[in-house]
């Protein structure tokens, strides 16, 4: 099953539940604060100014009739488990009953294989949730609910079943499309995410724990979060309970759109802690009109490597706010290479829509097709600069985030540094650069170790020590070093006190 871990314990985990013979996996409300009026004021005063008191919503006439086009999704496929695994569990029945094997197996599966014990397939079946999208039987629901699926059973809430084909599955996106042989089936209606509102009711309707068309309700809390893992999605963060059985379902708003597909929750304990996220419907119905037409998905990639642009970088690059994506890396021969993208520019637009997160980047290209020309808005040296760039065919590639060190301690640069050799900067791969001999201060703190190679100082390419120095000198808080380790490149903020 799908995983993803977090720091800690903390995981977001995907929505699977086991079914009779195996599978597992893992989605409130907000009290009112009403301000009491000031002890002097006039109680018909404090009366006039009181709020309108605002009615629960009512989730019946959803319920009623959107409820039929929800269906139950059962999976059946195999798993390898070791002989020891087997008898430690005391047969294939009784490991396969506990609701938590998928999740380990999951897990445990890169660690199998190593040809140490003989294995043996024991079959597993997990269930999730679906919705249908047209009366001739396609239906939405997750990818990993249908991974490795040997056989998909449908049920519809009148306790019809039927076998399902996989049209094909995205596990980028994590949307999956279903076809039954069936005609004059319920469907939802489908909204715009775009015209969701953090704060506004939803609701979800799916099979936890197998318990078929449960109705569950909370807020929307977030929009546009992005998990480890999962960059090319823009998630819907919610309140409402959703747990294991609920991947795959709908995702309702007050007048019955459905806005999102459950996917997965945040948890320390594996099971909901008051945090799900659902997959836009807007990404869903674009995968499901490729998945429909060709049968496959293609996304579109851009060629870089962007991470975080915190208050240091900004301080260092001389932005008015810690906002963009920062370009660590760009490809050779990449879209942005062709477009002039260099490491260092922070990506600040694209096509007009702002860049706030590292992670909105490679959300907005996964959502654009192999071939689309994107215009962005991008900040170098201290100036806004706009570029244009015809995006490839992602190939299964995605945008990298990078992670960054939060170097915030006091002091100079403390590095000691010396120019590369014809020998070894022919070994890095770098026309210039400089090599890290010592590493103290705040240059340590931020993460800089000796052997690495020290490439530009806030976006500036330099080849020699007085050019370190000259930039440092110009800088009042922070420098931005882009170190060169291995074959890896990323940007380290030092603050210079």
């Amino acid at each position: 099953m799908k995983s993803t871990a977090f720091k800690s314990t903390r995981l977001v985990i995907a929505l699977l539940t086991a079914g009779a013979i195996g599978g597992a996996g893992v989605g409130a409300f907000n009290a009112m604060h009403v301000s009491a009026a000031a002890a002097q004021t006039p109680a018909v005063v404090a009366a006039s100014m009181a709020p309108t008191p605002m009615a629960l919503p009512d989730f019946t006439q959803i319920t009623e009739r959107y409820g039929p086009a929800v269906v139950n999704i059962s999976v059946t496929s195999t798993t390898k488990v070791s002989d020891e695994s087997q008898m430690a569990q005391g047969g294939g029945d009784s490991l396969s009953n506990d609701p938590f094997f998928e999740f380990f197996r999951r897990f445990q599966q890169g660690q199998q294989g190593n040809g140490m014990g003989g294995q043996q397939e024991v079959p597993t079946q997990v269930q999730g949730s679906g919705f249908i999208v047209s009366s001739d039987g396609i239906i939405l629901t997750n990818a990993h609910v249908v991974r490795d699926a040997k056989e998909v059973t449908v049920k519809l809430t009148d306790r019809r079943e039927f076998r399902a084909k996989v049209l094909g599955a995205d596990a980028k996106t994590d949307i999956a499309v279903l076809k039954i042989n069936a005609k004059n089936l319920p469907v939802v209606a489908l909204g715009k995410t775009s015209d969701l509102k953090v704060g506004e009711w939803v609701l979800a309707i799916g099979s936890p724990f197998g318990f078929e068309n449960t109705v569950t309700a909370g807020v929307v809390s977030a929009k546009g979060r992005s998990l480890p893992d999962d960059s090319a999605v823009p998630f819907i963060q919610t309140d409402v309970a959703v747990n294991p059985g609920n991947s795959g379902g709908p995702l309702f708003n007050t007048r019955g759109e459905v806005v999102g597909i459950n996917s997965q929750i945040y948890s320390r304990s594996g099971g909901y802690q008051g945090l799900s996220f659902a997959i836009p419907i807007d990404v869903a119905t674009r995968i499901k009109n490729q998945i429909v037409a060709t049968g496959k998905v293609e996304h579109a990639r851009l060629g870089v490597a962007v991470q975080e642009v915190n208050q240091a970088f900004a301080d260092s690059f001389k932005l008015d706010k810690p906002e963009g994506a920062l370009v660590s890396t760009v490809e050779k021969d990449s879209p942005a290479a062709k477009a002039g993208l260099q490491s260092g520019d922070v990506i600040r637009k694209v096509n007009g829509q702002p860049i706030v997160s590292s992670g909105d980047l490679p959300a907005l290209i996964g959502l654009a097709a192999p071939g689309d020309t994107v215009k962005l808005d991008i900040w170098r040296q201290g100036a806004s600069k706009e570029l244009t760039a015809r995006l490839a065919n992602a190939d299964d590639k995605s945008a990298q985030v990078a992670s960054n060190n939060d170097a915030s301690k006091h002091g100079r640069l403390g590095l000691a540094l010396r120019p590369l050799q014809p020998d070894e900067k022919q070994q890095v791969g770098v026309d210039g650069g400089l090599l890290v001999q010592q590493a103290s201060g705040p240059a340590a703190m931020a993460g800089v170790q000796s052997g690495d190679v020290l490439i530009s100082v806030n976006g500036i390419s330099v080849k020699n020590i007085e050019q370190v120095r000259a930039v440092v000198a110009k800088s009042d808080k922070s420098v931005a070093l882009l170190i060169q380790r291995g074959d890896a490149k990323i940007f380290v903020p030092v603050n210079l006190g």
